[in-house]
């Protein structure tokens, strides 16, 4: 079996920080999109993967080759970036007729993974959603089989979520179907999404199963980003994997928080809910629910729900107050 994990999108939504940084390396929870999904799979017992990558690919050919030397993979360019189904009948080569696991790059999910590639059908990753309409969705029977699956429909006729996590046996059935996708242009606007090829399968009588993941974080935007990053600080710090904080007698802590190697923190308050990346330096600061990168500098800010790319400066306002009693001041 291989892993298939397409990292070639710009990330727009994320911009300015997606200008000079792939999405899939944001920091996130002491490490980076991508690693938290790669250490998942490492994790369930996965060995082979490949990667689709695009924009900027070349920082992600040199992270995958410093963060894991070892690892078994294949890389695969995407020129043209028109959808999810053509970034993945470009693996074809690299996967040949074996199973396949598909999780896209931004998508960082709860679940048991071992109990998905054990799955004698192929499986679809599902969570219910309030407004499924930004959302290829699956619709189920009464005991999660898959009936159908639509991208992003008008009027929805199921909550359920794919949450961009599938596992499928049949691969050389899934290329046949992106194949004549391409060559046929029958895209959605010129954009190939994987939803069709599914639901082309689905019609073929290839049997899908929906499995629930427990938590879903669609990392495309700022706000998921970050209530990602405090879900998995807080789990790290449950399962006592937080690294080590930095501490002094003129800096408070509130956990959870990670932080990087080389850091200095002077006269702060850190936390809760904070990632920053290496050899960066805060001082006289207050930082909170935030993500900030490595290398970067911070002094007499106040922060919250931010996120701070690597190698920014930020200097904030210092005040010399002298304020009388019964005296109200708003300074935001």
């Amino acid at each position: 079996m291989k892993a298939i994990i397409p990292v070639a999108g710009a990330g727009t939504k994320l911009r300015p920080l997606t200008y000079t940084q792939p999405k899939a390396l944001i920091p996130l929870a002491g490490k980076t999109i991508l690693s938290v999904i790669v250490d998942q799979l490492l994790d369930a017992g996965v060995t082979d993967f490949v990667f689709v990558i695009g924009y900027l690919g070349e920082k992600i050919q040199r992270y995958i080759a410093k963060t894991y030397p070892h690892l078994s993979y294949t890389l695969v360019t995407q020129n043209d970036r028109i959808g999810t189904g053509h970034a993945i009948y470009l693996t074809k080569e690299a996967v040949k007729d074996d199973e396949v696991l598909i999780v896209l790059g931004d998508t960082v999910a709860d679940y048991n993974m071992k109990e998905v590639i054990a799955s004698p059908v192929s499986q679809i990753g599902v969570r219910k959603v309030d407004d499924p309409r930004s959302f290829g969705v699956a619709e189920l029977d009464a005991n999660d089989k898959v009936l159908r699956v639509v991208e992003k429909p008008l009027i929805p006729k199921s909550n359920m979520a794919m949450v961009g996590i599938y596992y499928i046996k049949e691969s050389r059935q899934l290329f046949e179907i992106l194949e004549n996708d391409l060559k046929n242009r029958t895209g959605d606007e010129g954009e190939y999404h994987l939803t069709h090829a599914l639901q082309h399968m689905l019609q073929d009588g290839v049997t899908f199963q929906a499995f629930r993941v427990n938590n879903w974080f669609d990392c495309g935007k700022k706000e998921s980003l970050l209530s990602t990053n405090a879900t998995l600080l807080k789990q790290m710090n449950e399962n006592n994997e937080m690294q080590n904080p930095h501490s002094s007698d003129t800096t408070v802590i509130i956990p959870p928080v990670s932080i990087a190697e080389g850091c200095k923190i002077i006269n702060s308050i850190i936390g809760p809910n904070v990632s920053i990346g290496e050899f960066t330096t805060v001082n006289s600061s207050i930082i909170k629910d935030t993500i900030i990168g490595s290398y970067a500098e911070l002094e007499e800010v106040v922060l919250h729900s931010s996120i701070i790319g690597s190698d920014a400066f930020v200097r904030g306002l210092s005040q010399s107050l002298n304020i009388g009693d019964n005296t109200e001041i708003d300074l935001g």
